[in-house]
């Protein structure tokens, strides 16, 4: 075993031949969109980023869904397993089988396995002072989702929403493997806070952040001001709030970065002098990307937020 629990890594990594190792993952949730087909790609591309994430390329999948007795008609599974299938197809992965059961309210998702080289393996624990930090998809998928529920989101929001989330980090962690990335993690259910934290504890050093309207999908600032916001964001607020050193940011910029992510980009930290290169290669690739502020010594707080 090369990668277990105690690094809050996003797969767990096995020695496997020579140089090489399975990466193996599993996630699955409750809809965030209303339409069955898209919650089936984002649900697939949710659980492969996982994999991604480590630096690894994903093979298989097994499929888990969990159905009411009630209220969910035949068409409805079928769509949402399409859309899986579709996303998987796109990724290169073969879908083995699954598991399905009954339950009070609909989830769906997969367990992946797929593979890496031991060498360049993307670990919450690697990256360095000196090193600069890139981020992979916008933020704000939490109170997007929210305000959608709400019946507060225009459909062109919703699309582009929609497209964010069923978005692969394929690309971008090709891209931060062949650019020689330290490290890297995907931002997901706590938030780019709390997996900022993570990494830098995993790491022993402090993130320092400078946070921008830009990092942000429309809206997501002006619904976060209104108060618009996901029950997991004040519990991550909660939980990684002590961490954090806010050096006067606006209220809702510092309340919005706490927003858990469902299907979110790779923050990654790689060497400065490698940076530019990776951002570059990324645009060309057309993937989304922000640079956040660089990797320093351990201080008193895991991530330090600087204002302006």
């Amino acid at each position: 075993m090369l990668v277990d629990h105690s690094t809050l890594d996003d797969a767990g990594v096995f020695a496997f031949g020579r140089g090489e190792a399975l990466v193996q993952t599993v996630d699955f949730f409750t809809p965030v969109v209303d339409d069955p087909y898209d919650f089936g790609q984002i649900a697939a591309a949710n659980a492969l980023s996982d994999v991604y994430a480590m630096g690894g390329t994903p093979l298989t999948a097994l499929a888990l869904l969990c159905v009411p007795e009630e209220h969910i008609g035949p068409e409805v599974l079928r769509e949402i397993l399409r859309g899986g299938q579709d996303k998987m197809r796109e990724a290169g992965v073969s879908i083995l089988g699954g598991h399905s059961v009954t339950d009070p309210e609909l989830k769906f998702g997969y367990s992946v396995t797929g593979v890496a080289q031991r060498k360049r393996l993307l670990l919450n624990s690697g990256a360095r002072r000196g090193d600069r930090l890139l981020l992979t998809k916008p933020l704000g998928t939490g109170i997007l989702s929210t305000a959608l529920k709400q019946g507060g989101l225009e459909a062109g929001l919703l699309r582009r929403l929609t497209r964010h989330m069923a978005t692969l980090n394929q690309r971008a962690a090709a891209a931060a493997v062949e650019f020689g990335a330290r490290a890297a993690t995907d931002v997901t259910g706590f938030g780019l806070l709390g997996h900022a934290r993570q990494l830098a504890d995993a790491s022993g050093v402090t993130l320092r952040l400078r946070p921008s309207a830009r990092w942000f999908m429309p809206r997501v600032l002006e619904l976060a001001a209104a108060g618009v916001a996901p029950r997991g964001l004040h519990r991550n607020r909660a939980f990684y709030s002590g961490a954090i050193l806010d050096h006067g940011l606006p209220p809702a910029l510092a309340t919005a970065l706490y927003d858990p992510q469902t299907s979110g980009g790779m923050l990654i930290a790689i060497p400065a002098r490698r940076a530019t290169a990776l951002a570059r290669a990324l645009a060309r690739r057309r993937v989304w990307v922000a640079e956040l502020g660089e990797v320093v010594a351990r201080g008193s707080h895991a991530v330090e937020l600087l204002a302006g």
